[in-house]
C-alpha cells in the first residue's frame, strides 16, 4: 500500500520535532552558568559537579592586602578580655550613653565635670608614706582638690593616708589591688577580683567615704573591667594630659607638656607613688599657680555623663 501524501507530511514533522528536542537537549548540557546581576551564580542542574572550593591554606599574593598599624594614645586605649572578641555584648559601653544598671556610664572619663573652663587633677599609685604628705600641701596651698586613684594593698597598708586624702575634700579612685598592667589579659573572674578587692581596702581605710572612679592600670581597661566598675559604682577614668612623671622625663620637659595646647575640660595625670616623685611635686608647684593665671577652675573628672 503506498503513503499517501498527508502520511508523508506527518513523518518529515515528527521528525523534525525529533532533531530539535535533540538540539535543544545539547544546546542545555553544554551552555556555561551565567552570572546573576548580583555576583552570585545560578544554582546547578541536579547531580552537575560542583565548583571546587578555594583551598583556605593559600595566602593572597605579596602586596595584596596590607597592614596598619594605629598608635593610640596612653590612657585611650582598650583591649577585649582575654577570650572574647572585641566587639562582643560587653563592649556595648563604647557607645557614650550606654550605662550600668546602677546608672554608671560605661564609658572612660576623660572630661572635667564642669560647663567650660575647668581641669581635672588626678594623681595615682599611692598612697605613699613619702610624697602623698608632700603632694596634699601642694594642692592645699593652691586650694586645689584631687582625684587619688590608690592601689588596694597599699590602702591596705597606710589607711590614715586614705583618710588625710579624703579629709582634706578630694576624692578616691579604684586602682586596682597591685596594679597589674597586664590585667587586660587576664579572665574576667581575675579582673573582677582586682577591682571589687581593691575598692574593699580602700573603703575599710576610710569608712563612709565613697569610691567613685576605677581606673586601670596603665590605662588598660577592657570592657569587661568596665562593665564591673560601673556595676560597682565607679565611673571607668582615663586622662587626657600626661606629663610621663613616672618616667622622670626633667622638670623643663613636664612642663612643657604640661603647659602646651589643652584639651577641652583636661584631665590631668600624676603620681605620688610608684618612686621618687620630686619632680612630680616641683611640677604641681609650678603648674597649678600657671593654670590658675590661665583662668582655670579645678574640678573633678565627669563622673555621671559621658
Amino acid at each position: 500500500m503506498g503513503i499517501t501524501s498527508s502520511s508523508a507530511r506527518r513523518v518529515r514533522r515528527a521528525g523534525t520535532a525529533a532533531t530539535a528536542a535533540v538540539l535543544g537537549i545539547l544546546a542545555v548540557s553544554a551552555a556555561p552558568a551565567i552570572a546573576a546581576p548580583d555576583g552570585s551564580a545560578d544554582k546547578p542542574a541536579a547531580g552537575a559537579a560542583d565548583k571546587p572550593a578555594a583551598d583556605p591554606a593559600k595566602k593572597p599574593a605579596a602586596g595584596s592586602a596590607k597592614k596598619t598599624t594605629e598608635k593610640v594614645p596612653a590612657g585611650s586605649a582598650e583591649k577585649p578580655a582575654a577570650g572574647k572578641p572585641a566587639g562582643s555584648a560587653a563592649s556595648a559601653g563604647n557607645a557614650g550613653s550606654a550605662r550600668s544598671a546602677a546608672g554608671i556610664p560605661l564609658a572612660i572619663s576623660r572630661l572635667a565635670q564642669g560647663p567650660g573652663r575647668d581641669v581635672a587633677i588626678t594623681i595615682d599609685d599611692g598612697p605613699d608614706p613619702r610624697w602623698t604628705p608632700q603632694v596634699l600641701e601642694v594642692l592645699r596651698k593652691n586650694h586645689v582638690k584631687a582625684t587619688f586613684c590608690m592601689i588596694g594593698t597599699k590602702a591596705q597598708k597606710y589607711p590614715e593616708l586614705v583618710r588625710s586624702v579624703a579629709a582634706d575634700g578630694h576624692r578616691l579612685c579604684n586602682h586596682s589591688v597591685d596594679h597589674d598592667v597586664t590585667m587586660d589579659h587576664k579572665p574576667v573572674a581575675y579582673q573582677k577580683q582586682q577591682i571589687l578587692e581593691a575598692k574593699a581596702m580602700i573603703e575599710k581605710a576610710a569608712p563612709g567615704v565613697p569610691v567613685g572612679y576605677y581606673r586601670a592600670p596603665g590605662g588598660a581597661f577592657t570592657p569587661d573591667s568596665r562593665a564591673i566598675a560601673a556595676e560597682s559604682g565607679m565611673r571607668p577614668l582615663g586622662w587626657s594630659v600626661d606629663p610621663k612623671d613616672w618616667s622622670r622625663p626633667g622638670l623643663p620637659a613636664m612642663i612643657t607638656a604640661l603647659e602646651g595646647k589643652l584639651p577641652q575640660q583636661p584631665t590631668v595625670l600624676f603620681h605620688d607613688g610608684g618612686g621618687d616623685r620630686s619632680e612630680t611635686v616641683a611640677a604641681l608647684k609650678q603648674y597649678l599657680p600657671w593654670l590658675t593665671a590661665q583662668g582655670y577652675h579645678f574640678t573633678f573628672p565627669a563622673r555621671t555623663t559621658p
